[in-house]
């Protein structure tokens, strides 16, 4: 019998994430909800993105975002997105390194052969078009695998790097950086253009968990344990979700 058949029938929830999981998800989401609000403070200033080295709430620009201009914030906004920065920085290499030490990279993000057959892609993408959940699955899909490695390996990095990059301090030791983005205005629009797919993530992710059970999915990844013990369970008992 498994682990799962066994819990169903004695009562008793299953594990889902373990602690690091938990603790490191529960860090970044409270570091990104305040880079998201001190970015929009800093934003208010200069509501104009640019592509080059240069510009100015009176120069021509790339993008006009639709944002009333307020010098105000940018004090408090600035120290904040700063220190919240580092933290979602620190906490999400941490989350990196123990994922790649305990295999949850590959054995849970990584897609599986199947998974990358054409039919199957085209499966996932009629059923989230469909705004169908993934149900109670064994495996995250293919698209849910694909978006969290971009974020992870692609999203994440170059939002760091974009944000180095509008340092001046960062830049005069590394000044390949201006390069690498093609100026400090470049940086600024690569970074805000970056920071809002990943809002854009963080809603579709927000929408699996409302479609597919939030109560015992915010229980997983708050205690660690779940009550479903079927389809959602490995045969160590372990939820992939």
């Amino acid at each position: 019998m498994t682990t799962a058949m066994t819990a169903r029938a004695q009562g008793k929830a299953v594990r889902r994430h373990p602690l690091w999981v938990r603790l490191t998800h529960w860090i970044n989401a409270g570091a990104f909800g305040a880079l998201l609000v001190s970015g929009v403070a800093i934003l208010l200033a200069l509501p104009r993105l640019f592509w080059g080295e240069t510009g100015a709430n009176d120069a021509p620009a790339w993008i006009v975002l639709p944002l009333p201009v307020n010098l105000e914030q940018t004090g408090w906004g600035r120290n904040l997105h700063f220190l919240a920065a580092w933290i979602f920085v620190l906490n999400g290499a941490l989350y990196l390194l123990l994922a790649l030490a305990s295999g949850h990279l590959l054995r849970r993000l990584a897609p599986d052969r199947d998974q990358l057959h054409p039919r199957h892609v085209a499966a996932d993408i009629r059923a989230h078009l469909h705004l169908k959940g993934p149900g109670v699955a064994r495996r995250y899909n293919v698209l849910q695998k694909l978006a969290y490695l971009a974020v992870l390996l692609v999203l994440a990095p170059v939002m760091l790097l974009s944000g180095l990059t509008m340092s001046p301090g960062v830049t005069a030791a590394y000044p390949e950086l201006f390069t690498l983005f093609g100026g400090r205005q470049s940086a600024r629009t690569i970074h805000f253009l970056s920071a809002a797919l990943f809002v854009g993530f963080l809603l579709i992710h927000v929408w699996q968990v409302l479609a597919n059970g939030p109560l015992d999915l915010m229980r997983g990844m708050i205690t660690g344990r779940s009550a479903r013990t079927e389809t959602g369970q490995t045969k160590s008992g372990e939820d992939v979700r």
